[in-house]
This record gives C-alpha cells, sequence and structure tokens, in this order.
C-alpha cells in the first residue's frame, strides 16, 4: 500500500490561501530520505543547532533588556518624546523574562526526569 503525498490529496485536506509550508507539499515519503527531507540532518534547521539558536535568543534578551533599561532611563530624566514606546520596550523584556524562565524550568524539570529514570 502507497500513501499518497500531501499535495496528492483532494480538495477537502487543502486549506484555502496556503501553499505549501517551506515546501513540505512536495516531499514524497516513499523516495525521500527524512534525515535530509528538511535540508539537513536530523535534528537541525535551516538556522542550525540548538546551542546556536539558545545562544542567539539570549543575545535578543540581553538587547531587549539594554533596550528598556535605556528607554526608562530616559523617561526618568525626561528625555522620552513617546511614553507609549517606553512601556512597550519594558513589556517587551519583561515578558521575554519570563519566557526565558519558564524555558528554564522546564528544562531542568526535563534534566530531573531523564535522571530519575529507571533503566
Amino acid at each position: 500500500m502507497t500513501i499518497p503525498a500531501i499535495s496528492g490529496l483532494g480538495l477537502e485536506w487543502q486549506i484555502p490561501g496556503v501553499g505549501s509550508v517551506g515546501g513540505v507539499g512536495s516531499i514524497d515519503p516513499a523516495t525521500t530520505d527524512p534525515a535530509t527531507a528538511l535540508g539537513g540532518p536530523a535534528g537541525t534547521g535551516p538556522s542550525g543547532s540548538f546551542g546556536d539558536v539558545l545562544t542567539q535568543q539570549i543575545g535578543n534578551l540581553s538587547q531587549l533588556q539594554d533596550t528598556a533599561a535605556t528607554a526608562s532611563q530616559s523617561l526618568a530624566d525626561g528625555t522620552a518624546t513617546d511614553v507609549s514606546s517606553v512601556v512597550t520596550a519594558v513589556e517587551k523584556a519583561q515578558l521575554a523574562m519570563q519566557l526565558a524562565g519558564q524555558i528554564r524550568t522546564k528544562g531542568s524539570e526535563a534534566v530531573n526526569d531523564i535522571f530519575h529514570t529507571q533503566i
């Protein structure tokens, strides 16, 4: 039995206005190696390794924190011209920090679960 490719399905499986995402619709699972189907070995995407992405996002978090600190200082000095941009910068930095904290917590829980797994 052969499973048809996603692009070979009928119109009832198509979403109007949405084409294939990243060329996934053109992958034939019967003839394509899944490890290299999306442009690289399994576990790597177009942007590199997990460590590279994590390092980049930590840099973005630091940049958001610096921008919020600068905006807050300009508001305290009275040199800020747009208060809403200061509030937006501070909220972005706060949400990014909360997300980083949640990712850290989930990562720690995952490591603890792995260490407590009985073989």
